[in-house]
């Protein structure tokens, strides 16, 4: 099954290696802007919610590569065990088509659409 799946294999390892570019490419801005306070005196209000909102910023764009680097990497490990191509929920294939314009998808289409329903339905927790 290897084989099969050679050209989407190599999008999720060119995917991949991106994301680790871009995480610690995130790492070392936020280490830079950090140096550059080192020392300076935060009085004032201003400055403490710009550095706050560009925290809030970073950690947010962090999250976000950790979630694909985590669907890529799921993906890359379903391939070397065999099983890549089918659906985590259900265990039939995932189209081809999908495959080759998500490699990384690991639901079919009707079991992506029923989550997504689900969690349109589910009342927010309290």
């Amino acid at each position: 099954m290897t084989a099969k799946f050679s050209k989407q294999r190599g999008l999720l390892e060119i995917e991949h290696k991106r994301l680790v570019e871009e995480m610690s490419q995130s790492k070392t801005t936020a280490s830079s802007a950090e140096e550059r306070r080192e020392g300076s005196p935060f009085g004032k209000r201003e400055e403490e919610a710009t550095e706050t909102l560009e925290l809030e910023k970073r950690l947010a764009l962090e999250n976000r590569i950790r979630r694909e680097l985590a669907k890529v990497e799921h993906a890359l490990e379903k391939i070397e065990k065999g099983t890549y191509g089918t659906c985590d929920n259900c265990g039939q294939p995932i189209p081809r088509e999908r495959l080759e314009a998500l490699p990384w998808a690991n639901l079919c289409l009707s079991c992506k659409e029923q989550l997504a329903k689900n969690a349109k339905v589910t009342p927010p927790s309290r």
